[in-house]
């Protein structure tokens, strides 16, 4: 369990990495900044995304799910009110730096969970 959150941390940390590599505008101070970014960004996803998730359900499910998205940019931006090493400038810098940070989570949540076979 221990094992597999540090495997999603470590990897929520290369996607804030990859994201201030490739989104313009989106950076980071230093390393350390880049960690509590990755830390903050984790404890938003626990507790004020699924609060989120909930109180736009409709428009979520109008949208066949791609508000998610912009919930996920939200969450995103949210850091940098949090932190000052970290900055991101507006909503579609946030936008595709979470769709990154997303991929790159998924990607260590899928590495982290043992896999099941089919039942």
């Amino acid at each position: 369990m221990l094992r597999g959150l540090v495997l999603r941390f470590l990897f929520g940390v290369a996607g804030l990495w990859i994201a201030a590599q490739i989104v313009p505008g989106i950076a980071y101070r230093n390393l350390g900044s880049l960690l509590a970014a990755a830390a903050i960004l984790g404890v938003i996803n626990a507790v004020i995304r699924p609060i989120l998730v909930i109180l736009t359900l409709p428009l979520t499910l109008v949208t066949f799910g791609l508000f998610l998205l912009v919930i996920n940019a939200f969450t995103l931006k949210l850091v940098t009110l949090f932190l000052h090493g970290f900055h991101v400038p507006g909503f579609w810098p946030a936008f595709a730096g979470a769709l990154i940070v997303s991929i790159a989570t998924w990607v260590g949540q899928a590495l982290a969970e043992p896999r099941r076979g089919w039942k």
